[in-house]
């Protein structure tokens, strides 16, 4: 699985933070990791060098092998709880996401084969 960090100029792009993130996400997706292709994650700051609660964003997307990509954000007064948000957020999506196809995943019916 690709990892692609991208941050906007007012969050410290360092490459210390996008290991740190990427530490996390990978932690916490793992059990996702051989049916996803990408996660591609964004950080920003909503108002730059305003300040305020919850100014920090951090948007994940997950690519999945052969399906449409989802979407999750999260909003926090820093950038790793940001994360630390959409990551668990996603990590829930993906659960719901794969189950519903296991659940309906079944072989075909004896008499129905070619």
């Amino acid at each position: 699985m690709q990892f692609q960090f991208n941050s906007d100029s007012s969050v410290m792009g360092t490459q210390n933070v996008a290991e740190r993130i990427e530490n996390q996400l990978r932690q916490k997706l793992a059990r996702f990791e051989d049916r996803l292709t990408r996660l591609e994650v964004h950080v920003g700051d909503d108002n730059a060098r305003k300040g305020g609660a919850d100014d920090k964003h951090c948007t994940i997307e997950a690519r999945i092998r052969g399906e449409k990509p989802i979407g999750v954000t999260g909003n926090a007064s820093d950038v790793d709880a940001a994360a630390r948000i959409a990551g668990n957020t996603m990590a829930q999506r993906l659960e719901r996401h794969f189950g519903k196809h296991e659940k309906h995943k079944h072989d075909a019916r004896p008499d129905k084969e070619l």
